[in-house]
């Protein structure tokens, strides 16, 4: 049973290394990060149905789309 405590430790040091090297490498800015929805620019909204009503009145159903 020599072994198996430096081979529990390897196993917990090479996660360890693993967890910190994702966690300190530089990211890249991806698409979704930096707009949040996946659109071009930040002004713009993403394609989709907007539905919007009140009570009383008729309800507005908007059709957004590039």
């Amino acid at each position: 049973m020599d072994w198996q405590e430096p081979a529990a430790l390897a196993v917990v040091a090479a996660t360890l290394l693993t967890l910190g090297w994702r966690w300190m490498r530089a990211r890249r800015p991806g698409f979704h990060r930096r707009t949040g929805c996946g659109c071009d620019s930040v002004g713009t909204r993403p394609p989709g149905v907007l539905v919007s009503g009140r009570r009383g009145e008729a309800p507005r159903i908007l059709v957004t789309g590039r």
